[in-house]
């Protein structure tokens, strides 16, 4: 354990805690084409009530039947992390997330309404009155449920400081016990928010006796900093998503904010309960499950974030790691360990060699995963941990897919003409046919349409090698759109053409999730 983190931990009575509130489940997978079935919801939550994160706010129930059955199901499942629920300020949004948290050993209904003069006139078409009586009854009924109620400015950063303060002041006096203002439209700045939330505990009475709450998008690339701005001004809460996902540009990072903290606590003298070892693990579940892959260069979780290429750089490297290093892979659970695994590689090996990148299968699924392992070693002279990983997200992510794909074969070249024969099985049904197309890549795809029909336009395909060589892995991105809902997949396979298949088999699979849950996708909040 660092200096920083043991720091923290003898800080654990201070009045410095920071409430980490998770809204990977709610936020982020507002994010077009994020969409995640249940199975995946609970696997997540899990792994954040594992590592520790104190709030997780599982869904919006009164968005669609699925959104109520992930907070229904979450509500069971956690030990130790507060379960909530989002509603808007309406009796119905109140109701339906009381009883989808009913379950729950801890839980919290969190409570919006916009209160900037843009958001009121165009978005809701009320009057300030309305809004601020709308504030005092969510929260009053809200209390009915659990005496622990959030409530939140939906864009507070470009509401007139007057009514803000009158609407916290209402809140508060209504029963809320947590205060969020958010930075709905990620456009305020550190300085800015600092005053804000400053402001905010020094003019309304009982702010000083209620947990204030960050809330930042990164439409300008200042999440972070503004939620930690929002931490040195008083506030002790900070709303934030695994990778920083979310709508548009995303959130705060939750691995950037616990990062921050645990690497300067000299300037950042705060603590939170998450530990640490378990991002990179979140990090590359989330990224399975939702189809977002991680920028390369990304903070803390990023492939990057612990490589060096500069001939300066490794020379510093190798002789103190602190020299380019502000903190130590391992801190994050990230193991750096050399090439071991073979085409003679047992079960024991493969699944501690698993543990060691993060992952802990079920049996099921590590069954599936070791055979997929055996065949890849097979083809391969060499495999890399980042192999692995692109194998177990790809078996992560198809779990439980409805349509999977059975068998593929192609026939491409200079003679053409171009053709493929396609098995899915289809929620337990094997259908085959074939197609032709321009190319191997649109015959596959034209074949998996003859068996699916369906009218979803292709707006990105994109092929990556997961390590160097011929012999490597490629690793292939699908995004599909119809209708206003967007899906993506992802797989890895040595055989582009079978990678390419099951990402769009992902992609077709997110795509039909996600129109199934309706409507409520298209709430924009917070």
């Amino acid at each position: 354990m660092t200096e920083t983190i043991q720091g923290a931990e003898q800080r654990r009575n201070s009045k410095d805690k920071i409430t980490i509130f998770d809204t990977t489940l709610r936020d982020g997978e507002q994010s077009p084409g994020a969409s995640m079935t249940l199975n995946e919801k609970l696997q997540v939550a899990e792994l954040l009530d594992e590592m520790g994160v104190d709030v997780i706010e599982a869904g919006f129930p009164i968005a669609s039947n699925g959104d109520f059955e992930a907070v229904l199901e979450i509500s069971k499942l956690l030990k130790r992390s507060v379960v909530c629920g989002l509603s808007r300020a309406q009796n119905n949004d109140i109701d339906r997330a009381g009883e989808a948290l009913k379950p729950a050993r801890q839980s919290r209904i969190h409570t919006f309404i916009s209160t900037s003069p843009l958001h009121m006139k165009y978005k809701l078409q009320m009057e300030p009155s309305a809004v601020l009586e709308a504030v005092t009854s969510s929260v009053t009924r809200a209390r009915n449920y659990t005496d622990n109620v959030e409530w939140s400015a939906e864009d507070a950063t470009r509401t007139e400081h007057d009514f803000l303060c009158h609407c916290v002041e209402a809140a508060i006096k209504a029963g809320a016990t947590t205060i969020n203002i958010p930075d709905t439209v990620g456009y305020t700045v550190p300085e800015e928010y600092y005053d804000l939330i400053k402001m905010l505990i020094d003019k309304v009475p009982g702010a000083d006796e209620v947990v204030l709450s960050t809330h930042c998008h990164n439409d300008l690339g200042l999440a972070v900093a503004n939620s930690l701005a929002g931490v040195r001004a008083g506030a002790r809460q900070i709303e934030c998503t695994i990778n920083g996902m979310g709508e548009r540009a995303g959130n705060a990072a939750l691995e950037e904010i616990v990062m921050g903290m645990n690497t300067r606590a000299d300037v950042l003298p705060y603590w939170t309960e998450v530990d640490p070892v378990h991002i990179t693990r979140a990090s590359r579940l989330v990224s399975a499950v939702s189809g977002f892959p991680v920028q390369y260069n990304k903070a803390i979780v990023g492939q990057n974030a612990f490589a060096h290429e500069s001939g300066i750089h490794q020379d510093g490297m190798l002789k103190n790691n602190e020299t380019y290093e502000i903190m130590t892979p391992e801190s994050v659970g990230l193991r750096a360990s050399s090439l071991v695994m073979g085409k003679h590689s047992g079960r024991h090996a493969f699944k501690e060699k698993l543990k060691d990148l993060g992952y802990e299968l079920g049996d099921n699924a590590f069954q599936e995963a070791f055979q997929r392992f055996k065949a890849l070693a097979d083809k391969k002279k060499q495999v890399f941990d980042e192999d692995l990983v692109a194998l177990v997200d790809d078996e992560v992510s198809s779990e439980n897919d409805r349509i999977k794909l059975v068998s593929l074969t192609v026939y491409a070249g200079t003679g053409g003409p171009q053709k493929a024969t396609v098995t899915l099985d289809v929620e337990g049904t094997e259908t085959t046919r074939e197609a032709g197309g321009d190319g191997p890549v649109d015959a596959t795809f034209n074949a998996i349409r003859a068996i699916v029909p369906h009218e979803a336009r292709l707006p990105l395909y994109q092929v990556m090698a997961v390590t160097e060589g011929t012999d490597a892995q490629a690793e292939v991105m699908v995004r599909l759109e119809q209708d206003g809902f967007t899906a993506t997949g992802r797989s890895a396979d040595t055989d582009t053409m079978v990678a390419s298949a099951r990402a769009y088999i992902s992609a077709l699979n997110g795509l039909i999730s996600r129109r199934e849950k309706g409507a409520g996708q298209n709430l924009q909040v917070i």
